[in-house]
């Protein structure tokens, strides 16, 4: 008994071994808490992800990523209650567990994005928006780097033990520079957001830009990707797309079509008539008719070397190909019905005239 009392009585850098042991003892339970947290809640969310619950079992997956050293950061802090050590040592350890509780809290705030991340995931696929599926990343990534500044401008009030409006002001001050050089890179960033927000046109759809004509391929924080129907790949920076107008082809309800058929000067008029009632025939009520615009027919000009009839149409569905379908069909019936009507198709010609002397 009395040598276990010598025992505890012996010192470490003034600590006795009790209180040495009681330390290491709490720091140990620390641990041990915080890895059956994290069996727990991975456990958890495994039964979450089975029930389809994919944003609460992503939460619970980011919480127990953090969990074992937060609390090992907190049994240090009780476990450190039980020693003795110098003012000096006290302020640096104090600095010390502050700084680590920072970084620990702001990396369980980090992984938390993840369940934002799913959330909007989740979100963007009910959407029928598929510029959503972009920003949902983007979104994830802003609040990543707001939650690392974040985390880092804390650490540095507490190493430098000024209030955080001063950091804020000297930092400012400093990336004045940064800002300037970096303007480009802003004005396209916010470009993308204007973009993401407008949503002037999504993925996959047929746009013209500046005489850039081609399919949107992809839109990123800088630029957005956009396949010429050349097959060539342009990228193109947001800050410029967002100021420019843009032609979406892909969103227009119909494609129009006007068409100068020409006859020639020798055609009579009952015949001119007889053009233009075939060529309302052929058009009228046609399967892609729309009721709101009636085909057009008109006997409209007298052109230098030919009768000009005009004809306008509108095919009711944004196809290009079954419209080129369409229009083939229709050239090849009007061909046809001219042919048995002997209505001669004019070219340029030139008559001349030579005078008797």
């Amino acid at each position: 008994m009395e040598r276990l009392t010598q025992m505890m009585n012996w010192t470490l850098a003034g600590n006795s071994i009790w209180r040495i042991a009681s330390f290491f003892v709490v720091v140990l339970a620390a641990l041990l808490t915080g890895r059956i947290l994290r069996h727990v809640l991975l456990k958890r969310s495994e039964v979450m992800a089975a029930r389809e619950k994919t944003a609460v079992s992503a939460l619970l997956r980011a919480i127990a990523r953090g969990m074992v050293f937060l609390l090992f950061l907190f049994g240090f802090r009780m476990g450190l209650s039980f020693l003795v050590y110098t003012e000096q040592f006290q302020q640096l350890i104090s600095t010390t567990v502050s700084v680590l509780t920072t970084c620990a809290v702001g990396f369980i705030v980090y992984c938390l994005t993840d369940a934002v991340q799913v959330g909007l995931a989740r979100a963007t696929a009910r959407s029928s928006s598929r510029m959503n599926e972009i920003l949902a990343p983007m979104v994830t990534k802003s609040l990543r780097i707001t939650v690392v500044v974040l985390t880092l401008i804390q650490v540095a009030q507490i190493l430098s033990d000024k209030p955080i409006t001063s950091i804020l002001a000297g930092l400012g001050v400093g990336s004045l520079a940064v800002a300037l050089a970096a303007k480009d890179s802003l004005q396209h960033f916010f470009g993308s957001l204007v973009i993401l927000a407008d949503k002037p046109f999504e993925l996959g759809e047929r746009i013209v830009f500046d005489g850039i004509d081609g399919n949107v391929e992809s839109v990123g924080f800088r630029s957005t990707k956009i396949r010429l129907l050349n097959g060539h790949l342009v990228i193109v920076p947001n800050g410029e797309l967002s100021m420019k107008s843009i032609t979406n082809i892909s969103r227009r309800p119909f494609l129009k079509r006007e068409l100068n058929i020409g006859l020639v000067y020798s055609t009579p008029p009952d015949k001119m008539e007889k053009a233009v009632q075939i060529l309302k025939d052929i058009l009228d009520n046609h399967e892609y008719m729309d009721p709101k615009f009636p085909p057009l027919v008109f006997f409209t000009d007298f052109n230098d070397f030919s009768l000009g009839i005009k004809v306008i149409y509108w095919y009711g569905k944004n196809d290009w190909l079954g419209y080129m379908a369409f229009s083939h069909k229709i050239n090849m019936e009007i061909l046809r019905k001219f042919n048995d009507e002997s209505l001669e198709f004019a070219f340029p010609t030139q008559t001349i005239h030579m005078a008797d002397k």
